[in-house]
């Protein structure tokens, strides 16, 4: 009985299996634009009321289907600790945490219903293929995120001692400077906070050679 239903919830290779992904994957979805749709002020109370004992519905049956792949897997604990052993558990943590509390700080977790567009993951393969890539140059990305924090928080210094006695205000602090820097780094550029001095400027212009290295560099990698 086991070995049964384990192939149907681990293996994709067998009709029953791709049913049972297919139905988790819909549900999944549908719960997604529930949740969205339930945002809108327009809705009455009962459709409200009726959002909501849909989404706890969903929430058991992902509850269900957790604990089937955790009590079906072959290493219990190993599947628990795995990527997707974590992404299944964070979908139903809301769930579980805000109902019959009434604490403020536990609304914070329905932010955990995201995560279920990483359950999404487990039926793609080419994101699979990401995922596998992302792997391999893990040692690379670290080190190109540290390389870009410490590139953000040059051009806020940078930026701080060209404009600061000019725009007291719009940069009154290296922390206050990031914005900009971050903005003008990633190409972006508002327009809401720029240099008006000419030493600011010709700072912005390398920092903006140097933001098309930052984006670049992560594509390259993958």
């Amino acid at each position: 009985m086991l070995s049964a239903l384990r192939r149907v919830i681990h293996d994709d290779d067998t009709r029953a299996g791709r049913a049972f992904d297919l139905v988790v994957q819909w549900l999944i979805v549908v719960s997604l634009v529930a949740s969205a749709v339930d945002t809108l002020p327009s809705l009455s109370d009962q459709a409200h009321a009726a959002f909501r004992t849909f989404e706890r519905a969903t929430l058991v049956a992902f509850t269900v289907e957790y604990l089937a792949r955790l009590v079906t897997a072959p290493r219990p604990l190993r599947f628990a600790r795995s990527f997707f052993g974590l992404v299944d558990l964070a979908a139903v943590v809301p769930f579980w945490l805000g109902t019959g509390l009434d604490l403020r700080a536990v609304r914070a977790f329905r932010l955990l219903r995201l995560v279920r567009l990483l359950k999404l993951l487990r039926y793609s393969r080419a994101l699979m293929r990401y995922r596998l890539a992302f792997g391999a140059i893990k040692a690379e990305l670290t080190l190109y995120l540290l390389a870009s924090f410490l590139v953000v928080y040059v051009a806020s210094v940078g930026i701080y001692q060209f404009e600061h006695a000019a725009q007291p205000e719009a940069f009154a602090s290296v922390f206050d400077s990031m914005w900009w820097a971050v903005a003008t780094l990633t190409t972006v550029g508002y327009g809401d906070v720029y240099p008006v001095t000419a030493g600011g400027r010709a700072f912005t212009v390398l920092i903006l050679v140097v933001g098309l290295g930052v984006v670049v560099v992560p594509t390259a990698l993958v």
